[in-house]
Order: structure tokens, then sequence, then C-alpha cells
């Protein structure tokens, strides 16, 4: 297994599209707390971060801000690229104690106390828009960043108007904005039960009714771009990554089935709900459902 601590890049810098060894992604899997639970299942979602940390091309040395870093699986991938010289700052609006079977709080402790940790600091309870006209959150200042990552996490904000908000907000901390997300254009037919998952949670959201969903806006590629726009960034590169293999349609398509159940059918919210339900339910598997394709984007 590969010393973690060690500069993954001594010596000339490899091409960023190289792919990182088996037991690479193997080591880097062995620092989340999940793979307590699926070894199998975090190398999967491992391997896929490294393919978005190649589509940005980021460098070693570089000193990253990630948006909405959740369990971590960005952020040890993050660290993993940035080397012994860089640094990642790990922020989300979630409470330490969020997230089940694993809490945020216990994976970033797992990384934390592992040989990348020196490279992290995570933040929970942090929203960047909480001092929007008061001065950067935590003094963070002009700058600070190489790079803001956003890593499939828009989906989790509650409107399109606090995205383009936090977009606004952190163009002055980088010169570099490295974004990835679903893509919600299927490009083969069974890619579709994923795409009704999530658009029946958006739904659900819509009504007030997102508790438990995982998804509360998905939204579009187009959309995305008009907000960078309004924001003051520019798309300079965007390219398409395979995800076959990865587990989130079956996670999201339970997810939606379970939110459905709990609803009164006589409400207006499961009314509404019907008819794209009782399409997924014709065209889901029971499991292995194919993931909606991701993409990446870098934006200056």
């Amino acid at each position: 297994m590969p010393d973690l601590t060690a500069d993954p890049t001594p010596g000339p810098t490899p091409h960023p599209t190289a792919e990182p060894s088996a037991a690479r992604v193997a080591a880097l899997a062995d620092a989340m707390a999940a793979a307590d639970l699926d070894r199998a299942v975090q190398e999967i979602q491992t391997l896929h971060r490294t393919a978005l940390v190649r589509g940005w091309g980021i460098e070693p040395g570089a000193r990253i801000l990630e948006i909405g870093c959740g369990q971590g699986d960005m952020t040890a991938v993050l660290a993993d690229a940035v080397g012994p010289r860089g640094h990642v700052l790990a922020v989300d609006v979630a409470d330490p104690s969020y997230g089940a079977p694993v809490t945020v709080g216990e994976s970033a402790a797992r990384l934390g106390s592992g040989p990348l940790g020196s490279r992290i600091a995570f933040r929970f309870g942090f929203d960047v828009l909480d001092a929007a006209g008061e001065g950067a959150p935590a003094g963070i200042a002009d700058g600070a960043f190489d790079c803001v990552v956003l890593a499939h996490c828009s989906w989790y904000f509650d409107s399109a108007e606090r995205i383009g908000d936090t977009l606004a907000r952190v163009r002055p901390w980088a010169r570099t904005l490295c974004f990835a997300e679903w893509d919600l254009t299927p490009r083969a037919a069974d890619r579709i039960p994923h795409l009704l998952a999530v658009l029946a949670q958006g739904q659900a959201a819509a009504y007030g009714h997102g508790e438990g969903a995982n998804v509360r806006m998905p939204m579009s590629r187009e959309a995305l771009h008009e907000l960078l726009g309004a924001a003051g960034w520019s798309a300079v590169t965007e390219e398409r990554v395979d995800t076959t293999g990865l587990q989130d349609a079956d996670w999201e398509i339970a997810i939606c089935r379970d939110m459905y159940a709990a609803l009164d059918p006589g409400s207006a919210v499961a009314r509404a709900l019907r008819p794209t339900l009782d399409t997924l339910g014709s065209l889901a598997l029971s499991k292995g459902n194919r993931t909606l394709d991701a993409y990446v984007l870098t934006a200056r």
C-alpha cells in the first residue's frame, strides 16, 4: 500500500490525466470511515473522484476551498492531489452529527487522524453566505485559494438563487472554480430511472416535503452556465465523466421510494409525484440501475 504522506509527484509532475494505481485508490478509500461498512463501494466512489480531479487538472501545492464536503470523499482525493505542500479547507453547512450510518463528523475525524490529516481543515456548520456584506467569513481574504471546488453538492442547495449567491461570494477568493455534478440529460435509456428519482425528489422539495430527500434542487447544465455568467465566472473547460459502476442511482431510487411511502396518499405532493413514481417503478431494477453521467467544469 502506498505511503499517502509522501509527495505523490517527486521529480517531473505527471500528466494530469494519468490514472492512479489500484493500490493508491485502495489507500485513499481506507482513509474513509465508510470503507469499514463496504470497502468495494468506497473504492468505486473514490475512483470516480480521482477522475474529477484529473478533469480539473488540480496541481501539487494548490490551496483549495471545498464547499459541501459532506463525508469527505472528495476531500481525501483533493488532499492526495495537492500533496504535502498543498492544503484543503473543507466546509459544509451540516452539523457534525449529520449523516448515517456514519456521521460527517466521524468521517472527518477518521480522515483527520490519518496520513492526509495535516493537509486538511474541516469546518462544519459553515455557510459562506452567513457573513455576506460584512466581510469574508472566518477571515477569508481575496485570493486566499487557487481553486474553489463544488463536487456533487449543488443539488443539495435549496434554490438556484442560493447557488448563484455562493458562486458570486467565492469569486474573489480564487482564480479557478472546479465544479462537478450529474448530467440531467440521460445518455442512454438505462439512466432514466436515476433521472426520474432525482426529479421526483426535487418536486417533493418544491412542495415543502424534502425531508429525507437526498436531492432538493436538481439543476441542468444550462441553468448552471447562466448562474456562472451572472456571478462573474467564465467556463474554460467542460467534459463528460463516465460513471459506470457507481451506486448513486440505486441510492436515489431507494430514497425516493421511502420518501413517497411516508407521504399522505391524498396529499397534493403525493398526487403530483404519482405519474413520475409510477413510471420509475415500471423502469427501475431492484438493483444495478445505471447512474447518470457526470460532468466536470472549470471556470475563471
